[in-house]
């Protein structure tokens, strides 16, 4: 039986967007694409998902699901024994965050009293798991579990301070992005160049390690991927265009 992608995304319960974005990584192509650009999946590809989708129930990154697909029955053994170890991990840390929501339902019941420092330790574990869910797939595949999982291990270690000034330099980022298309300023301007000052310092708060490279990709992931682009475009079109053309003209000089 074969699929369009269409039937199997609604097969699978995932949408269509995540069907093409499989196929451009090489993660899932379609047995074959018709002359109208339709794809069409037949019954090994339907296997090979069910597969996939059973490694991203297990947590695993993109790049490591398609490393175990295209591997050695021993190195898919490797594979998930090392992601055994980092679910262990991962398990003392939602012990926390489950905790820290258990304290503030009984807080807002009036039944006990938290400390701030807790209320910010669970604020920061949502926020990262909700970017997990929102965007880990495409930005483990970029970058790497290793890093994403550094990344979020930084935030964890940001002092209250910290992170108050992190917040700050986002909203600012996105009150000049607005300024700047409201005035229709040049990204290779004064405020493309602050837009891009200030990214910079954004993605550091968070980031282990800074690249030019690095900024480039994330810039460009912001336009192309619609869900990015609608957060920076949330007040204004254009605002996610005109930070990537900014850090572009101004990445070698920041």
């Amino acid at each position: 039986m074969e699929y369009t992608i269409l039937k199997l995304a609604n097969l699978a319960g995932i949408s269509t967007r995540t069907l093409r974005y499989y196929d451009e990584i090489g993660l899932l192509k379609p047995s074959r694409k018709e002359e109208s650009g339709y794809r069409v999946y037949g019954e090994g590809e339907v296997d090979r998902l069910q597969q996939i989708l059973f490694y991203r129930e297990l947590g695993l990154g993109l790049s490591d699901i398609k490393k175990a697909m295209d591997a050695p029955e021993y190195f898919r053994l490797d594979v998930l024994k090392g992601h055994l170890k980092e679910l262990s991990e991962r398990r003392v840390q939602l012990a926390l965050l489950i905790e820290n929501v258990e304290k503030t339902i009984q807080k807002e019941e009036g039944r006990i009293q938290m400390a701030d420092q807790e209320k910010f330790m669970g604020l920061k574990r949502q926020i990262i798991a909700e970017n997990e869910e929102k965007y880990g797939d495409e930005i483990r595949s970029k970058y790497g579990d290793t890093s994403v999982d550094e990344s979020n291990k930084k935030m964890l270690g940001l002092t209250e301070e910290a992170y108050s000034e992190m917040t700050d330099t986002g909203e600012r980022i996105l009150q000049i992005l607005e300024e700047a298309v409201r005035n229709q300023e040049k990204p290779e301007g004064e405020k493309g160049r602050e837009a891009a000052e200030l990214h910079k310092k954004w993605l550091t708060f968070t980031w282990p390690c800074y690249t030019k490279e690095a900024h480039c990709g994330v810039v460009q992931m912001y336009v192309a991927d619609e869900r990015f682009r609608a957060y920076y475009d949330r007040n204004m079109q254009g605002c996610a265009a005109f930070l990537k053309a900014s850090v572009e003209a101004h990445v070698d000089e920041i």
